[in-house]
């Protein structure tokens, strides 16, 4: 893992290096880097990976404590991030973290080429579904948040709907969940940095701006959602296809938010169709 230290702290990132036209990989809550590992090793020879590990929960050092970790503080972080890369006509994925939709709200997409959205967080779906709601309610709580993490440390109850089991159709790997957690059951100031960012929800009329602000995103773009998906509604997607001018939208079957991990493949084939030929679907 390579780091970069940005204003808000060091964010560990992977770079599969390559002179091919580079594609940025973003995940969500309680996750680091790792979740793309499936989608980056079938592109990694046509594409330039670059995947940060965000202040969501699954990163290994704490963010200074004054660090702004709200939903516009870490998209914010992601443009610094891309300047301090100097990286450019970037192709943007987002993966259950809806933040990347404020970058563009913001003004700060200067370095995206195209955005491609998986299933994830948008419009006022923030915190998402049931989970969201159960993690919104711990960290509300003193030390809720320990607590929701180390009952996490009892495997089954990784596939309840109110934390993993809705997330994804098959069950994500133990030792790739284990490194997701192990952060937060370590440290407080992980924990902190997670607590900042789930109470930093703005209202719901900021929001529901920055899904309206899409509609002047003016490059390509591209939707893919998943077709079961129980705490991403499917007409989010279907939404965010409409407002977005040069869109394609894809709906993955059998298949819940967490797409890379539930059919890497097909999600790995309609980016390289899309990234190659400006179609999805070839």
């Amino acid at each position: 893992m390579a780091e970069v230290h940005l204003a808000a702290g060091t964010v560990e990132y992977q770079d599969t290096g390559g002179d091919g036209p580079v594609v940025v990989l973003l995940h969500g809550v309680a996750m680091d880097g790792s979740l793309w590992r499936n989608v980056v090793a079938p592109l990694r020879a046509e594409f330039r990976c670059v995947v940060p590990t965000l202040p969501l929960g699954g990163h290994r050092t704490p963010m200074k404590a004054d660090a702004d970790l709200s939903i516009p503080g870490v998209a914010r972080l992601v443009a610094e991030f891309l300047d301090e890369l100097d990286l450019r006509d970037v192709t943007l994925v987002m993966s259950d973290w809806g933040g990347a939709q404020a970058l563009v709200a913001l003004g700060r997409d200067e370095r995206v080429g195209r955005l491609a959205i998986t299933s994830c967080e948008a419009f006022d779906n923030f915190p998402p579904g049931l989970p969201g709601s159960n993690l919104y309610t711990s960290a509300k709580m003193p030390g809720g948040i320990n607590v929701a993490f180390k009952l996490l440390k009892w495997k089954p109850m990784r596939r309840l709907p109110m934390t993993w089991g809705w997330m994804s159709k098959r069950p994500v790997p133990h030792e790739v969940m284990d490194a997701w957690f192990e952060s937060l059951w370590t440290s407080a100031e992980i924990r902190r940095d997670l607590r900042k960012y789930v109470l930093g929800v703005p209202p719901k009329e900021e929001l529901l701006a920055w899904a309206d602000a899409l509609r002047d995103f003016d490059r390509p773009s591209l939707v893919v959602w998943a077709a079961e998906d129980k705490v991403m509604p499917l007409a989010h997607g279907r939404k965010l296809a409409e407002l977005l001018p040069k869109s394609e939208l894809v709906e993955i079957a059998d298949s819940y938010t967490l797409i890379p991990e539930d059919q890497p493949e097909q999600l790995a084939a309609h980016l390289r169709s899309w990234l190659h030929t400006g179609r999805a679907t070839g």
